[in-house]
């Protein structure tokens, strides 16, 4: 008890051997902090980041998990078409992945401020003007060490980085994502990329969620400035925006449950509602779950996939915002990118996306290949060379929308229904007045509409009876009234 995550690793594979595969929690994790990741790959800091799984972990009192190679490998019905067709397609990831490869993720901070897309000062700002001093190509020029492959990958998006001098001299590990440096700096205005460097790596020690704890500390610079949290509250810290020493004493404290932390660590939901007033207005998440980096106002796909996402807010549950910034998929009808600030087939397109990500997530595919040019039918090939199936791209389509609709069930039998699919009120009427995206709102209620109809759902985003039984779920159909 009480070990970071890279000492549980470390210990674990000296006694299991250095070819295991550990997943374990930190002190967040034993503290049940509501955002606390598993990690795992020890300082390469891989993530189960988001919803909290690493407090479930806590709550069972388990600390790790040690997977060993097994003595048999995977059945595949045909290895000499999948290794193959998969050498193929190694070589054109790595060919469209180059800029992934040189920058990382951070190398799309300054291209995504432009837009209106990056989180600026707790969602309240449309411009920042810092990101050159802290993107992937920042990055590369000063703490890059190398990079980082998951299993297999020809890309190699992660980063390596190493501190030498300085106040976060020693620091090694993992270096920060887009979503980390979005979250942990520019919501937070903080502009120093070490500062930013050493939140990440106690957030991987510790098995924090970057993207909740960003978004946290950044709601409470905003209850600090307008006074709904004092000095005395903070156990006399300065909660101030642009305070790197301020971001990192509030990530220890969330981690251990210390003075405010212990706050904190319920997310800016349970915050907001223990300060009472006008905190709901600036705690922005949807359902309980934080938003990633990526702003709903520069993207309308987003704010209507947030809201509907079945954890909360989740871009990675719809993906939709690449289908807005030049990303076509003609295999399910969408053979050109969409209009960003329009509402025109919004309600389709999301719709149809999320089912299709519902898929890519129960088959373990990283989205990133969808900007590289891997095509869905492809993914379907791999699936019946390996499984010896005969599926095509309608029944993969399927599969996801019966993925969806079964968890749209799930919360709608514990109360969920059309109240719950809503976006933050900084959100739905504040407009930024600068940048990208600077006067637009997205048209919740209308797009709400179009993806009900298109879904067969009900005016109240309870799935029909007849769309259930049509999908083969018709055992969780409602046999009361649901809440509405």
């Amino acid at each position: 008890a009480g070990k970071d995550t890279y000492e549980v690793d470390d210990a674990l594979k000296n006694v299991h051997g250095q070819q295991v595969t550990v997943a374990s929690i930190g002190p967040a994790g034993e503290n049940m902090v509501s955002y606390a990741s598993i990690m795992t790959d020890g300082r390469h800091a891989r993530a189960a980041g988001r919803c909290g799984v690493g407090a479930v972990m806590g709550s069972k009192n388990l600390k790790a998990i040690v997977a060993a190679q097994g003595a048999q490998s995977p059945r595949i019905a045909d290895p000499d078409a999948v290794s193959e067709s998969i050498r193929r397609w190694s070589r054109v990831l790595a060919e469209q992945g180059q800029g992934m490869r040189a920058y990382g993720t951070a190398g799309g901070l300054e291209s995504n401020e432009f837009i209106g897309d990056m989180p600026i000062k707790n969602w309240a700002l449309g411009t920042w003007g810092k990101s050159e001093s802290v993107n992937g190509e920042a990055m590369a020029a000063t703490v890059l060490t190398g990079r980082y492959h998951c299993a297999n990958c020809p890309i190699g998006c992660g980063r390596e980085i190493s501190i030498s001098a300085g106040p976060f001299a020693g620091i090694s590990g993992s270096g920060p994502e887009y979503e980390t440096i979005s979250m942990l700096g520019a919501n937070c205005l903080v502009d120093d990329l070490e500062a930013i460097c050493a939140a990440n790596d106690l957030c991987n020690r510790y098995g924090l969620d970057t993207i909740s704890t960003g978004s946290v500390i950044a709601f409470a610079m905003e209850a600090y400035e307008r006074g709904l949290l004092s000095k005395a509250d903070c156990s006399g810290l300065e909660v101030k925006w642009g305070d790197a020493n301020a971001v990192l004493t509030l990530i220890r404290m969330i981690a251990f449950r210390q003075g405010i932390g212990d706050l904190l660590g319920e997310g800016v939901r349970r915050c907001a509602e223990e300060l009472g007033g006008v905190a709901e207005e600036f705690a922005i998440h949807t359902k309980g779950l934080e938003f990633p980096a990526h702003d709903p106002r520069a993207h309308n796909s987003v704010a209507l996939s947030y809201a509907t996402s079945n954890r909360g807010g989740c871009h990675l549950a719809g993906f939709t915002h690449m289908f807005e910034k030049g990303g076509v998929m003609p295999e399910i009808g969408l053979h050109e990118s969409q209009d960003r600030f329009g509402t025109d087939k919004k309600g389709w397109m999301t719709s149809k996306l999320q089912d299709a990500m519902g898929m890519y997530d129960s088959l373990k595919l990283c989205k990133f290949t969808l900007g590289c040019g891997l095509p869905i039918s492809q993914v379907v090939e791999w699936m019946n060379a390996v499984m010896d199936w005969d599926v095509d791209v309608d029944e993969f389509m399927l599969t996801g929308e019966r993925i969806y609709n079964l968890k749209r069930m799930y919360n709608v039998r514990h109360g969920a229904s059309r109240k719950d699919d809503d976006l933050p009120l900084r959100i739905t009427t504040s407009r930024r007045n600068t940048g990208g995206a600077a006067l637009n709102l997205p048209h919740l209620g209308e797009m709400l509409n179009q993806y009900y109809q298109v879904r067969a759902w009900d005016e109240f985003g309870i799935p029909t009876s007849a769309k259930l039984a049509e999908l083969g779920l018709g055992e969780f159909m409602m046999t009361g009234e649901p809440t509405k």
